[in-house]
């Protein structure tokens, strides 16, 4: 497997993001090519069911994996920093959003306790969390 860092960490899932959504796109595409040189409304009607299909699998499929990988993400965040440091994070993470939580989980135990506090302290955004991780620590098991 590649080694994780900030320029790859973007996961694709083949089926859904290669097959399954331009699959759908083609039927869409076709729907209303099929509505504007036939100009019957039963065309209009399909390429809106096809549409909300693809809409409606999508949103689930994000919603449900995202939801308890997130809950996840936390408990873990949570386990290390207490045994990193023997104090809870709980206190701390009201003051650091669920974007900002979610980025410290690239930062290696050695960076991840002073990462939170200049988290907190110079109030980082996501993106300027991951960038000030040195060793980036690769999650590969995220949706």
């Amino acid at each position: 497997m590649k080694k994780q860092d900030f320029d790859n960490h973007i996961r694709f899932y083949v089926p859904h993001h290669f097959i399954f959504y331009p699959v759908i796109a083609v039927l869409i595409g076709f729907a209303l090519y099929e509505y504007f040189t036939v100009g019957t409304l039963v065309w209009l009607f399909l390429a809106g069911v096809v549409f909300m299909i693809g809409w409606l699998s999508f949103m689930l499929r994000q919603h449900y994996a995202l939801t308890l990988q997130n809950r996840l993400v936390k408990q873990e965040l949570r386990y290390r920093y207490f045994v990193l440091t023997q104090s809870r994070l709980e206190p701390l993470e009201e003051k650091l959003s669920d974007g900002q939580l979610f980025a410290l989980r690239f930062a290696p135990d050695a960076e991840f306790a002073g990462l939170v506090e200049r988290a907190i302290n110079e109030n980082l955004k996501p993106v300027e969390i991951k960038k000030a991780i040195h060793n980036w620590k690769g999650d590969y098991e995220r949706v």
